[in-house]
Order: C-alpha cells, then structure tokens, then sequence
C-alpha cells in the first residue's frame, strides 16, 4: 500500500526530529566544544580526584617546618586577628609526624602517608595553595566550583561540557562518595548548575544497587520496558519537534537515555569479580580498615579505563555531629589523621601505582585535594598548647600526579611556621586553569552564556602554574 501524503510528511518530519536531537545529544555529551583549545595538543585524557573533606594538616604531612618544631610551646604573633572557625589561639605547635626524605627526588614527606609517600617521585606538591574562606561548606564549593556558594557548576561539569563523552554508554563526570554519607554541601558539589542536566556528577555508591532506581524491578519484563521506551522515545521527539529543541529539555531526554544504558553499563563496571586477587589486595579490598576507599578506588581505575574523563573520590563524609567523619581535626590531629589516613593511604598509592604499570599515567591527571589546611598553633585556650588545629586559609599543600607534569617535585611555600604561603601562592582559580590547560582547554574559552554573562569555571581570574609544567 503506498503511503499517503499525511504519513510521508508526519514520517520526513519524525526524521528531521531524529537528526537535530541527534545533534543536540552529540553536543551535549558527544564532540568537543569548537574554539576551546589552547592551539597545544592536550597531554591529559582523563582526571581523578581524592579530595579530603575537613581540612588535612599540611604541617603534619607534606609541608615541613623545622622552624614550628624549634618554636613548640612559643606564643603566635600576627600583626591582625586571623580568620580562622572557632577563634581559639593557642600556642604553636609542633609536627605530630616525623618527616624525611623520600625517593631520589628527596621529596620532603611525613609518615602520615607512608604509601604514598613510597611513590614520592611521582608527585608534584603544591605547598602555597590558599582559599578564599575558612568555613567548610563555601571552601568546598570554591574547590569544586570556582565560586564560594552552590549553584554553580562543578569542575567535573566544565569538562564534561568541554569535551563531551568518550564513552556514551557511561557517564563524563562520576562522583564517589565516602561511605560514612556524602559531603557537606551534598550534591552541590558536583551540580551542573546552569550548564544543561547532562553534565551533572552522577553519583555511584556501594552495594548491589550503585546508582538508585536504575535497575528494572523484576514486575516488569524486559519486553515492556522496551517497548515503554520506544513509546517514550516517540513521545519525546513529538515534544522537540513543538519546543524547537529547547536545551534543557533535550539535556533531561539525554539524562534519561543515559540512564537507561547505565543498566548495562554500571553493573559491569562496578563488579570487581574480574579483578586479580594481586590487584585486591594491593588496594586494600581485603582489609576492614581499607575497603571502603579500596573499593572505590578501583572502581575509579576502572571508570578511567572505560572513557570516564573525570572520577571523584571522596575522603570524609559529613561535618558535624561525628567527629570521626572527616578530616576535621579541631579536638586531636593525631588521633584523627591517624584514623583518616590509615583509610586511604594504601588505596590512594595502589591507584597511582595501578594506573602507572597500566600505562594510563602517561594521559592521566591525578589530584589530591582539600578545602583548606590547619593553623600552625594549637586550637586551645590562650597560653597552652592543645591537640588539634583550626581552619587555615592562608596556606596549605596538594599534589598532584601524572601527565604533563614535573615529577618529583615541590612547588612554592609558606612562611617557617607554616602559617601563609610567601612564595607562589596558587588561588582554586590557578589551579583550575591548569587543569583545564593539561586538557587543552583555555579556560577563557570555556564558557556558558548564564543570565547576561559568559561564565566560566574561573570567573574573571585564572593564570597557569607554569612552574609545575614539565
């Protein structure tokens, strides 16, 4: 029967449909965005980040100050009142950790992290971050974000927006929390903010169920799932058609499709039956203390190795309440570093070394984070030396790992006492604009047009840490 003039229209419209949400679903997770490179080939595929919610003390493990423990007991001098959390200012307080030298780079290290620190010549440390508050929940959005309130689109975000997927049937931007909850701030921290939906984290968690409600209930068989879908998918391509293929709506219809090949897609990856018994136990899977962050780690490696550009690991849970939960070391930093660390310490240098002896190292980039450091005094009545730390601003230590960087190496650094940094001090902003620079991507040139303003991830700031470049 030949078709009539009603069914050729309705079917030649039905096509042009299909080829502008096509489009719209490459530019949305597919192909790169054009006029975005720096003119230099990128030297990093794909990104992971350990960020430590609470604070980790950089005097206590990668920044050492020999000039703290010669002053322990001596009393703080600043010629203003600091801004730090709680007020309290004790007297100064030495390193609870004993440093050294470490590889042939003769990084210096604590035995805090005594793993990590066996790979010291693969890091390059930055020992003059500094951020714009000391209150947790804006610092971390600063770190995600490049802005110090919610609703502006994560790090992860930008990128995933930059460069698309590699990998359509998984997520650009994958976030995995801590087992004890996720951070404070939630799932602001990996929002997309006003960029579209498609570009938000998508969180994976433990268990059998990583991501929720993704799996088909079994009162549905497969066969009616599909043909919901295909009905959906109908629908949805009738509703571009009357909005003129509006962003946000076609970034939700990509949202979901994304989610119905996740079905396939994240049991096979989150599953570690495949995985050696050697490569278990060198990430701690067996061990109570460690598996957690093993588990998560591993599945990171095995994100990255999918076409993931960018995995986020967390390391602590929800301020407040718990003091166990974070890295937030206000009443003891031995007795909580202790803990924290000897949680992620052997997972963290197994993912770098996995990754290295894979080969993935030579395109990858990995981050080692928080939202701030500690006070060099102690937090205590005035006059005595306590346990713990307060919130510092002023200067604190990350490193980094991997592509296109120099290994082995220490950039900048704070004053004796460990207090401000003096020397290079490096804003998220830099730190971000490096990154994106690692990808290819000027960061001037990633941008979103957002209420009258082309925003970018750096704002109106950002210049590159050309001293860590290799």
């Amino acid at each position: 029967m030949n078709p009539d003039r009603r069914m050729i229209l309705q079917s030649a419209s039905f096509s042009l449909a299909g080829v502008a949400l096509s489009y719209l679903n490459s530019r949305i997770q597919g192909a790169p965005l054009p006029g975005i490179g720096t003119g230099k080939k990128a030297r990093v595929k794909r990104i992971v980040q350990i960020t430590l919610v609470g604070g980790l003390s950089h005097l206590d493990s990668f920044d050492y100050k020999p000039g703290l423990r010669s002053r322990h007991g001596k009393s703080f001098k600043s010629d203003k009142p600091p801004d730090i959390f709680f007020g309290q200012i004790g007297l100064l307080r030495q390193n609870d950790w004993e440093f050294r030298q470490r590889g042939k780079s003769g990084l210096w290290m604590s035995e805090l992290f005594p793993a990590i620190a066996g790979l010291a010549d693969n890091l390059t440390v930055i020992r003059s971050m500094v951020a714009e508050s000391a209150n947790h929940t804006p610092a971390l959005f600063f770190e995600n974000s490049g802005f110090g309130s919610n609703g502006f689109p994560a790090l992860g975000s930008w990128i995933s927006h930059g460069l698309g997927a590699e990998n359509e049937n998984l997520p650009v931007f994958v976030v995995l929390p801590d087992g004890r909850g996720e951070a404070n701030g939630c799932a602001s921290n990996w929002t997309s903010g006003f960029l579209p939906p498609g570009h938000q984290g998508v969180v994976l968690r433990a268990g059998k169920e990583p991501v929720r409600d993704l799996l088909r209930p079994e009162s549905i068989s497969k066969e009616s799932d599909s043909a919901s879908r295909d009905f959906l998918s109908r629908l949805n391509q009738e509703n571009l058609q009357r909005s003129g293929f509006e962003k946000e709506l076609v970034g939700r219809i990509r949202a979901h499709e994304l989610a119905a090949k996740l079905q396939t897609s994240v049991p096979e990856v989150s599953s570690l039956a495949g995985e050696t018994q050697e490569t278990l136990e060198l990430y701690g899977v067996d061990k109570d203390e460690t598996r957690d962050c093993a588990q998560r780690c591993l599945l990171a490696r095995r994100l990255l190795e999918r076409g993931v550009r960018f995995v986020q690991i967390y390391s602590g849970g929800p301020i407040g309440g718990n003091p166990r939960s974070s890295w937030d070391a206000h009443e003891n930093v031995k007795e909580n570093h202790t803990v924290e660390a000897g949680k992620i310490d052997r997972p963290v240098a197994a993912l770098l070394a996995d990754l290295k002896r894979r080969g993935l190292l030579e395109d990858t980039l990995v981050l080692f984070t928080t939202e701030f450091g500690r006070t060099p005094f102690a937090q205590s009545a005035a006059g005595t030396v306590g346990a713990g730390r307060d919130h510092n601003k002023y200067g604190f230590s990350i490193w980094m790992a991997g592509a296109g960087l120099k290994a082995g190496f220490a950039f900048g650094q704070t004053d004796e006492i460990g207090w401000k940094a003096e020397e290079n001090p490096v804003p998220w902003h830099d730190l971000h604009a490096t990154i994106l620079h690692l990808l290819g991507i000027d960061h001037e040139k990633l941008t979103y047009y957002h209420n009258g303003i082309q925003r970018r991830l750096t704002n109106v700031h950002g210049h590159i840490v050309e001293g860590i470049l290799a």
